[in-house]
């Protein structure tokens, strides 16, 4: 086993001083090739951790941990965020240049790529996601699915070594999520998905973990397969 590509050790977050904390002495690696379903009830703390993963958020206590060094400062984080690539819940918080191909040609620019070079990789990644037309679009006039597929492109042009998705299929229509789920399947890339879509997990990722008193549990007793999604005494509820 390598070095993970972030781990946390110890981790505990309150939104404010005195109140009960939403992360809890928590411990979570994900390493190379890991793809994870994250399942807890809302406002459990799941956006909360991919905040922290990537110092959106500054943890009270506890290490985060990402390609075998400690992140303590924002110029850590800033070099993390080259590598890793987050899908916010809300695309418009994502979301902020003109037109769809100067968003998506942001990252490669700001990894250093020319800008021929990173409307060129731009281009081919809206491609992929089947947005190909899309290049001049005004980004606020798009549709919610829309924006989450331009905000996906977003970030897959930086060619990210870790994604955290959260929520991805927000506002998507079936035809579009099966493109999602078909990039994903294709993909190699490590993963770490929210979603409360027990179908869409069972398709991308090969393990599930739960947030569950502030603590992530690697679930060994949830097991994803089609049409009986989970089963453990009813701690995940849902429907067939």
């Amino acid at each position: 086993m390598g070095i993970p590509l972030i781990q946390l050790e110890g981790v505990s977050y309150s939104y404010s001083w005195g109140a009960d904390s939403v992360l809890c002495d928590l411990n979570f690696s994900i390493d190379e090739g890991d793809a994870v379903g994250l399942i807890a009830p809302n406002g459990s703390g799941k956006t909360t951790l991919f905040h922290v993963m990537m110092g959106l958020l500054k943890p009270q206590s506890g290490r985060v941990m990402a390609f075998g060094h400690e992140l303590k400062e924002e110029k850590d984080f800033i070099s993390l965020r080259r590598r890793v690539g987050l899908l916010f819940q809300d695309a418009d918080d994502q979301l902020f240049s003109p037109t769809v191909l100067d968003d998506v040609a942001f990252g490669p620019m700001n990894l250093g790529m020319s800008p021929r070079k990173a409307r060129e990789k731009a281009r081919s990644v809206l491609r992929e996601l089947g947005l190909s037309g899309y290049e001049e679009r005004i980004t606020f006039k798009l549709s919610g699915g829309e924006k989450r597929m331009v905000s996906l492109a977003t970030i897959l042009a930086m060619d990210p070594e870790l994604l955290l998705l959260d929520e991805p299929t927000t506002g998507l229509d079936e035809v579009t999520e099966k493109r999602l789920v078909s990039i994903l399947q294709a993909s190699s890339v490590a993963r770490v998905v929210i979603s409360h879509d027990y179908d869409f997990l069972e398709k991308v990722t090969t393990s599930l973990a739960s947030l569950t008193h502030g603590q992530v549990v690697m679930d060994e007793g949830l097991h994803l397969h089609q049409h009986t999604h989970v089963h453990r005494h009813g701690d995940h509820p849902h429907h067939h």
